[in-house]
């Protein structure tokens, strides 16, 4: 397999005046960690990585904000799907390489901030939005690859996201999303092999475990008015949301994975 860098620079929304968040997901530029060189060659080392694990399909998660800021026990705050296929570049190329799909907020001026949109960019742009030297990668089953692979090529891909965007959208409800909800759509369709949005959401309530949310009251009576995307109303009792800690559990534990693990930026 042949790496393939993108061109577009995306990054993650630091909400510093805000009570730390579990996603993060924004094109919004901020001040970045990686110079462009540096988020190139990470994400070749990421890219490389993958094509020596033969993986087609992998779910990547980055940290967009500083782990200071993040509640405990949550290190990334976006994950994408990364799917090695051959791509046509806008001058008529062909190359073979990893396309990254993502959900990705409103930047509250192309778009509102509390809407999300499915967006297909590279590893340049998904590496140039971490603020740390590491990320985090779920390698699914080969069969479950294929399946992914599917769902994405198919309709379902486009019917398994909703819109309307919350920084800690409850997986065990439809009423908002977020990036890592999404993916976590994508392999519920793949692992039930449905197309059902309510029944993908009854399954996860039946079969995965999210991760709870440690914030206080005030994030949940003051989130709201200081960030739109911060809606917090479809959670009864604990705020709970999806992770790359939590999915990673819940394929391992249902026989979903081959492999999860952190990789650390090799710097020259």
């Amino acid at each position: 397999m042949r790496p393939l860098a993108g061109l577009i620079c995306a990054a993650a929304i630091a909400l510093a005046a805000l009570p730390a968040a579990a996603q993060d997901s924004s094109l919004r530029s901020v001040a970045t960690h990686f110079t462009a060189p540096e988020a190139a060659g990470f994400s070749k080392q990421v890219e490389r990585d993958l094509a020596a694990r033969g993986a087609q399909v992998a779910m990547v998660f980055r940290t967009g904000r500083p782990r200071s800021q993040l509640p405990e026990g949550i290190a990334y705050t976006h994950g994408g799907f990364w799917v090695y296929r051959t791509i046509t570049t806008a001058d008529g190329r062909t190359l073979s390489g990893y396309a990254v799909y993502n959900l990705y907020a409103g930047d509250g001026q192309a778009w509102p901030k509390n809407q999300s949109r499915l967006v297909q960019d590279y590893p340049f742009d998904f590496i140039r939005g971490s603020t740390v030297d590491d990320v985090a990668v779920i390698v699914p089953s080969p069969e479950m690859q294929r399946r992914i692979l599917a769902v994405i090529d198919s309709p379902t891909y486009a019917r398994l996201h909703n819109p309307v965007y919350s920084l800690v959208a409850n997986p065990w409800a439809t009423k908002y999303q977020n990036c890592n909800n999404f993916m976590l759509d994508v392999v519920g369709a793949a692992a039930w092999e449905t197309t059902d949005p309510a029944r993908i959401t009854a399954d996860l309530k039946a079969h995965y475990q999210p991760t709870l949310v440690k914030a206080g009251p005030l994030m949940r009576l003051f989130g709201p008015i200081a960030d739109s995307r911060l809606r917090t109303d479809d959670q009864k009792g604990p705020i709970r949301t999806a992770t790359y800690e939590s999915m990673s559990a819940f394929m391992d534990k249902n026989g979903l994975l081959q492999a999860a693990y952190t990789l650390n930026f090799a710097r020259p």
